[in-house]
Order: C-alpha cells, then sequence, then structure tokens
C-alpha cells in the first residue's frame, strides 16, 4: 500500500495539525525513495528493541505514539512515522480509548483538550472502579487524601496528566485519571487520584491505530513491549 496514502488515513483521524508547538508528530523517517508499505509494526515507543524486531519480522514500516525528538543513523533504514497530540486530542484517539477499555457506565462526556470528563450513570464504589482498572493496568497506585469510598464524576487523560488535575478539581470532579503522578501532586490532592501508569493508559489506543489503517493490502502487527519499569 503506498505509505502516503496510509498516513492520511491516520491523520484524517488525527490531523497533524491539531498537535502542540512542541511536538513531532509525522514523518519520523521518511525515504521518499519508498513509496509503498505491505507490513506495518505497531508501537507505542520506538527504541532499539523495537526496530530490532521491525526488521526481524520484516517489516517495511514503524507507527508509533510517542514521536522521536532526535534519530539515530542506524534507525534511518526503515519508514517510521507517529501520532502523539495529535492522537491525543482526536475523537475516539488515545483517552477516549482508554474509556471504552474501561467499559465505564457512562452519561454525560464532556471533551478539554486531552482530558475527557465523566459523569457516570450510577455512583460506584472507589473499590469497584478500581477493580475495573486493574484490568487495563496491574500496576495501579491510588490516593484517596479525603477518604472518599463512591465515585460518581470521573476525569481521565491517558499519558502523563497530572497538570489537568487541578482543572478537575475546580470543576468538582470526584476523581482523576492518568499516569505519572508525582508525590507533591499526590500529598496535596484533594480528589481520588488513580495512576495506572503511563504505558499501560496509552497502549490500548494502538489497537486504535489498527482498525485506521488495516486493510487486505497491508499486514499489521504489535511490537512486543512492555513498561519499562520492573516491580518486586
Amino acid at each position: 500500500m503506498n505509505k502516503y496514502k496510509l498516513v492520511k488515513l491516520i491523520e484524517k483521524f488525527a490531523p497533524i495539525d491539531t498537535q502542540e508547538d512542541w511536538d513531532c508528530s509525522g514523518w519520523i523517517v521518511d525515504n521518499e525513495a519508498v513509496l509503498d508499505a505491505n507490513k506495518i509494526m505497531l508501537a507505542l515507543t520506538i527504541n532499539k528493541d523495537i526496530v530490532a524486531q521491525a526488521k526481524k519480522n520484516n517489516c517495511d514500516m514503524i507507527i508509533s505514539h510517542h514521536p522521536l525528538f532526535e534519530v539515530p543513523l542506524n534507525y534511518k533504514d526503515i519508514q517510521m512515522y507517529c501520532a502523539h497530540t495529535n492522537l491525543d486530542k482526536a475523537k475516539g484517539g488515545t483517552t477516549d480509548t482508554l474509556i471504552e477499555t474501561l467499559n465505564l457506565n457512562v452519561k454525560f462526556f464532556e471533551t478539554d483538550d486531552f482530558t475527557r470528563y465523566i459523569e457516570l450513570k450510577e455512583k460506584i464504589e472507589l473499590k469497584k472502579l478500581l477493580k475495573l482498572i486493574k484490568k487495563v493496568s496491574k500496576n495501579v497506585r491510588y490516593i484517596n487524601n479525603n477518604k472518599k469510598k463512591f465515585v460518581k464524576k470521573v476525569a481521565i487523560c491517558a499519558g502523563a496528566g497530572s497538570e489537568f488535575i487541578k482543572d478537575a478539581e475546580d470543576k468538582g470532579y470526584d476523581a482523576f485519571i492518568t499516569g505519572d503522578i508525582k508525590y507533591h501532586t499526590a500529598d496535596s490532592a484533594n480528589i481520588i487520584l488513580i495512576d495506572i501508569g503511563h504505558f499501560e493508559s496509552e497502549v490500548p489506543v494502538l489497537k486504535t491505530i489498527k482498525k485506521i489503517i488495516e486493510n487486505d493490502k497491508l499486514e499489521v502487527i504489535y511490537a512486543k513491549q512492555k513498561t519499562p519499569f520492573n516491580y518486586i
């Protein structure tokens, strides 16, 4: 399949001009002499192991969520493309895919840049919400400084969304689900914070990318990858 037509499918879903100013979404490696891509590897983050996997599996191209701000020379013999903050913002993108994966009983849904604000049809016990989240991430930690037992309004931002916690507090939300929550943020929180891990919160979106690009002319496989953290 023509690689530029392939990319147009992604950019129709997540327009490239919606990315943040600091972002590097788009082509990471674009060899204009190679027009077709017949086998794609999907990965959350590109590193030397992912590149080796792609070459071993005879992939023509890697599509990732996270960008590379610097590209090592030995990466440049395989096509690479990423959709980052534009995919985060897109309807049906990174956070929306996480919400769908969590299978929450949603009554009300509001979008604000990267964050999704949800009101559930019925309040749920915190411990039941945590059980739902454990199906998506085995590496869950939470903060409940005010000892709340029930949750009705939940804000969610896949990846590292700590900067939006204050907005959720100001809007009167009960809980905020994201990754990469720092100590002092947790210590001062006035709402429930649930950290499910950066990797765990974003990796479901690869299924969405596959749905966007998959067709009978293209083979799409997932990279074998996991969070870089090890847990005791």
